[in-house]
């Protein structure tokens, strides 16, 4: 593939540690250390410090200032599950730069496509609240600085287990960014409704796929195949941004899902086919969530095996397409007003 695949993997972000028996451990990148950093046929970007203005594109000053100010302290906590250590802001600032270098790359053609191996996650993060591991949220400051750049529709497509209720709410107003989320529901954080749809001029730009515990690779897949490319397709973005979360895996200890790699391959394909038919290929994955090693391990090595050009078909592992009959059917009504469904 021209220009290669990119990753941005850098030990820098190890150093946010949230404390003993915390889910989101260093282990989550230190595992993707181990497997690629000699990995042959990637190309390996360094990650940047986002800038104060990166940040506020998404973000209120006062929420920036209070993460700065734990640099160098003791653990600070934001809530129960969000606290912080010595090094915690360096390392969001650097995974919310690492992506927007990866989409600079992309734009610039030094790269085809690619993945940020980042932490901490970001989708959680509101526009002034820390929350649910998530301290500045990396996909919304990407898609709000392609924004900037002249890229004037940007697709975010979230298959991560929770919600991305920070994403949603900084664009539910907003027509030029469309926010797909494939969701465990009821779960944390509670929101994500099908009815949600977005509010004023982003009316019909919320995309929410809630679906229940026990969900697998073929109810996704046909939620993917019936709702989510149509819908996409029309929107037609010329940017493909994807949350990519492992914790949808069956494996992980806080899910409930039982989406399997081939579920994730699944998806990917769909987001780069995507990207290839209406971006130009443009097209960068970051990670989200994912609390189990090995499923963090092989969800990763698909996602790039696929954005390196693998067209292996995928024969689905786990679930049964007819369970999605009633949500297909209510995703639809919410977004006939909207969409050709």
């Amino acid at each position: 593939m021209a220009g290669g695949t990119g990753i941005v993997l850098d030990e820098r972000m190890l150093a946010h540690d949230p404390g003993v028996g915390h889910p989101e451990r260093p282990d989550r990148l230190r595992v993707l250390h181990s497997r690629l950093a000699d990995a042959p046929g990637l190309v390996h970007i360094g990650a940047r410090l986002a800038t104060e203005e990166q940040l506020a594109l998404v973000h209120t000053p006062a929420l920036i200032d209070q993460v700065a100010a734990t640099a160098g302290r003791g653990p600070v906590i934001f809530d129960p599950d969000t606290r912080t250590s010595a090094g915690s802001y360096e390392a969001a600032r650097l995974a919310a730069g690492g992506l927007v270098g990866l989409c600079d790359a992309v734009l610039a053609g030094e790269v085809a496509n690619g993945m940020a191996l980042v932490r901490p996650p970001g989708h959680h993060a509101e526009r002034g609240r820390a929350m649910g591991f998530c301290f500045f949220n990396n996909v919304a400051i990407a898609a709000a600085h392609l924004r900037r750049q002249g890229v004037a529709r940007v697709l975010i497509v979230d298959w991560d287990l929770h919600h991305g209720n920070g994403t949603q709410h900084v664009f539910e107003s907003d027509p030029d960014v469309l926010y797909v989320s494939t969701h465990q529901y009821p779960y944390y954080p509670g929101t994500g409704a099908a009815e949600e749809v977005g509010m004023g001029q982003g009316v019909g730009r919320t995309l929410n796929l809630p679906v229940p515990a026990g969900f697998g690779d073929h109810e996704l897949g046909r939620l993917f195949t019936d709702v989510v490319t149509p819908i996409c397709r029309q929107f037609a973005p010329e940017f493909v941004l994807v949350s990519a979360g492992f914790d949808c895996d069956l494996r992980d200890p806080l899910g409930g899902l039982a989406v399997t790699p081939a579920g994730i391959a699944a998806m990917a394909q769909a987001c780069l086919a995507l990207a290839e038919e209406c971006a130009g290929g443009r097209i960068a994955a970051v990670l989200e969530g994912g609390y189990d090693l090995d499923a963090i391990a092989d969800g990763v090595d698909v996602v790039l095996a696929t954005l390196r050009g693998d067209r292996q078909p995928v024969r689905s592992v786990t679930g049964d397409p007819r369970r999605a009959d009633p949500l297909v059917e209510r995703v639809r009504a919410a977004h006939a007003p909207y969409w050709r469904v």
